[in-house]
């Protein structure tokens, strides 16, 4: 009796995702159960909106943008941004501050034109320190978005990029709760007093 050798499946070859098929399935996640995808230097990162304290946050700057500078929104509502040099990738930041009334005539993905900065709020996932920490910054960079604000919920802090140059931005400031942060390019100066209830 012959035994038949046993032969492992062929592997399938992988193929870089388009933007035009990341689009469709992002769109299909986000609005079956606020599974937000995103797509940066051709990988796709994949997590859920998180906790009450990450709503807490985003509304808490929502508030202080709004009482220093009316004139302006923190869209929270899951905008997506076509983001890096070429806007293959796609970002949905937390919060995309603009002027009001700019991105309503604006699809699914956005041109970033116009936005004066975009708020993170880092999740409790393994995949938040590569995606809020390194790429992320990475990808605004590239896009030319003037501030990437930060609020690292592992530190405590609110960690500020600004001046895109080439790439990268060549500013960084870090500042515990409870500091003054001045937003550049905005005339706003948060007071964190207000994060010190999400001190962890």
């Amino acid at each position: 009796m012959t035994v038949a050798e046993h032969h492992p499946p062929p592997e399938m070859p992988t193929f870089p995702m388009g933007t035009e098929l990341f689009e469709h399935l992002a769109e299909q996640a986000f609005e079956a159960d606020r599974v937000r995808m995103e797509m940066f230097n051709g990988k796709v990162w994949v997590h859920k909106v998180t906790d009450g304290a990450h709503a807490g946050i985003l509304t808490w700057l929502m508030r202080e943008f709004m009482a220093h500078r009316p004139d302006l929104d923190l869209l929270t509502s899951g905008l997506g941004i076509k983001v890096d040099t070429y806007r293959n990738g796609r970002a949905r930041p937390d919060g995309v501050l603009a002027p009001i009334g700019h991105f309503d005539d604006a699809g699914e993905w956005a041109d970033p034109d116009g936005v004066l900065a975009v708020v993170e709020v880092t999740s409790w996932d393994a995949d938040t320190h590569a995606r809020d920490r390194v790429e992320k910054p990475a990808a605004y960079a590239a896009t030319g978005i003037g501030v990437y604000l930060l609020v690292d919920r592992d530190a405590n802090a609110v960690v500020v990029h600004s001046r895109p140059v080439r790439g990268q931005y060549l500013d960084r400031s870090t500042h515990p709760y409870g500091e003054a942060v001045p937003v550049p390019g905005t005339g706003v100066t948060l007071d964190t007093t207000g994060l010190k209830r999400f001190a962890r």
